[in-house]
């Protein structure tokens, strides 16, 4: 039977019974993860092995080298499908079940537990907190739930996971449960300034190449309100900077007074992906679900074919109308 909740009071009791239930799981986020994905299956695997459970992670994408660090991370399987078998699949972070590129997930017992505005319930069981800040967030509670330890370890990675999906707690997500949470992370003996200097502070030189060449080139439209940054492979090759050292990179136009948001476009590999990011109250996650994306309020994306110029013109209209929503 399908039980979804849909409140901030911790793991349903259905959640830790299925878990409890079961010995073998496979862990799974969304493609081209992200601190609050890979943190929260690191944080969630950790639990589940004290617990004597045997746990994978199985993700379509690598692991970001601003992430590689985590405990845990080298662990972490690469696969566009799992083809043995399992008690049960737990995906993370996941507002439908493509989202994660894996397949064969379905063919088992399936966990959902997420945070996004548009979930699917998927699961057999599911789980899902729209007012948490991170999955991170979800993963701690359900972690004491099973009565499993925060170490040190586990901390580490909800910490990171929260982090990086409040924008270094800048997001309009964020709730005194969010600082709660880290307070009790930081009582375990974690090392917040070291964690935040292994996610911010090891760019490659070709990342600081590459920010130059996209302010350089920045657009400046919608009344002065939106910048647009845009890059390709040629872009990435002549500045040395691989795909997946671009984290960070879309939220440096915020910096200035009057931008209210960016458009980050990607075209790699004949495919434009568009990532949004925004301040207070303008909701560019309402802008990325009209082209069939989703994420949260002040950070989401989608992948759109068509042209550059189609592609900025199309979604520079949606932005500006998001903006004038919330200023008029």
């Amino acid at each position: 039977m399908t039980m979804n909740r849909v409140t901030p009071k911790g793991p349903p009791r259905q959640l830790l019974d299925a878990i409890r239930d079961r010995e073998r799981f496979v862990l799974s986020s969304h493609a081209r993860p992200d601190g609050d994905s890979i943190g929260s299956q690191l944080a969630l695997a950790l639990a589940l092995r004290e617990l004597g459970n045997t746990v994978r992670i199985v993700n379509r994408d690598p692991v970001p080298p601003f992430l590689a660090s985590l405990p845990g991370a080298s662990g972490i399987e690469v696969a566009d499908a799992v083809t043995d078998s399992f008690d049960a699949a737990v995906v993370l972070e996941c507002s439908s079940l493509s989202r994660t590129e894996v397949g064969g997930l379905a063919r088992h017992f399936v966990v959902n537990i997420d945070h996004h505005a548009g979930n699917e319930m998927y699961g057999a069981v599911n789980w899902f907190d729209e007012s948490a800040a991170a999955c991170a967030e979800m993963v701690y509670d359900l972690v004491t739930g099973l009565g499993a330890t925060v170490t040190p370890l586990v901390g580490t990675c909800l910490y990171v996971g929260i982090l990086t999906d409040t924008g270094s707690f800048r997001h309009a997500n964020i709730t005194a449960r969010t600082f709660d949470l880290c307070r009790h992370v930081a009582a375990t003996g974690v090392d917040v300034a070291s964690v935040a200097d292994s996610v911010y502070q090891q760019s490659s030189v070709g990342k600081l190449k590459l920010i130059g060449r996209l302010l350089e080139s920045m657009q400046v439209q919608g009344g002065g309100r939106v910048a647009t940054l845009y890059v390709d492979d040629d872009i990435l090759e002549s500045t040395d900077c691989a795909v997946d050292d671009m984290e960070g990179v879309i939220n440096m136009p915020l910096a200035a007074r009057n931008i209210q948001a960016v458009i980050f476009l990607k075209t790699l590999s004949d495919t434009t992906r568009v990532s949004l990011r925004s301040k207070g109250q303008i909701d560019v996650r309402a802008v990325a679900a009209s082209f069939g994306g989703g994420g949260h309020q002040n950070a989401s994306g989608f992948t759109l074919s068509g042209s550059r110029d189609n592609v900025q013109s199309r979604v520079l209209a949606m932005v500006v109308s998001a903006l004038d929503a919330v200023h008029h």
